[in-house]
């Protein structure tokens, strides 16, 4: 990347950031919410390692990667101190040993088996992990999470874990063009969340529900989300 570049793209991210925060205010507003409520997680796929350490410099606090390989690559060069690494993408159980005491959280646990992977190297690295269950709300077939229907048996599975942390839910609903239909998949992920809560499950804590990015996170705070991702809307269209 060029200075030039470098220059402009920086000088974009902060005045998009500042939009954003402002944006996650409203609907919190609007939602009878406070801000503060609202953790804002930024998108770093694609994104140059100096351009995340500018972002991170700017008062992001939280970071999210992809790709594992993605990560690896930039996780040296990353300026990380006071700040927040987790891994929001679909994860094999071969990767995961690349994750543990690199990131804080693994949004994206959707299996039996991943979530037993997690344990055994982090017990093994002496830490605990703390993970999302990704769930599949839209039911569809050709995306990962967990069947709504099988969640409650699902965390009742893996909470005896050791090594692991279920800290809340995820979710990516079914693209729709209609506003409603997407607020009852966001909608039906608050109750999911706000159900398991009230169940008082051990080594369960509904701590974080994350769902919405760019195109929709302003329904997803309406709608209950605590955590957002957000990518383009922060750093621009991805190359």
């Amino acid at each position: 990347m060029t200075e030039k570049l470098f220059t402009e793209r920086c000088a974009a991210f902060d005045e998009n950031f500042r939009w954003v925060m402002e944006e996650i205010a409203k609907a919190a507003d609007k939602a009878g919410r406070k801000p503060e409520e609202i953790t804002l997680l930024a998108a770093t796929k694609t994104v140059p390692v100096e351009l995340i350490n500018h972002a991170l410099g700017s008062g992001l606090v939280h970071i999210g990667e992809n790709r594992v390989q993605e990560l690896l690559d930039k996780y040296e060069s990353l300026e990380l101190a006071g700040r927040d690494l987790q891994f929001i993408g679909q994860l094999q159980t071969n990767k995961v040993k690349y994750l543990i005491g690199k990131v804080s959280c693994i949004q994206s646990v959707d299996s039996v088996k991943l979530a037993g992977e997690i344990s055994r190297l982090s017990q093994r690295a002496g830490r605990v992990t703390q993970v999302l269950v990704e769930v599949n709300i839209g039911r569809e077939a050709n995306k990962g999470g967990v069947d709504p229907d099988a969640l409650l048996e699902f965390l009742d599975e893996i909470r005896v874990f050791p090594g692991l942390h279920v800290s809340g839910l995820m979710a990516i609903p079914p693209i729709c063009s209609d506003i409603k239909e997407l607020n009852r998949y966001f909608s039906g992920m608050r109750q999911y969340y706000v159900d398991i809560k009230g169940k008082s499950m051990d080594n369960v804590d509904m701590d974080c529900l994350s769902m919405g990015m760019s195109s929709d996170f302003r329904e997803a705070i309406e709608c209950g989300a605590t955590m957002v991702r957000v990518g383009s809307l922060l750093f621009g269209a991805r190359g």
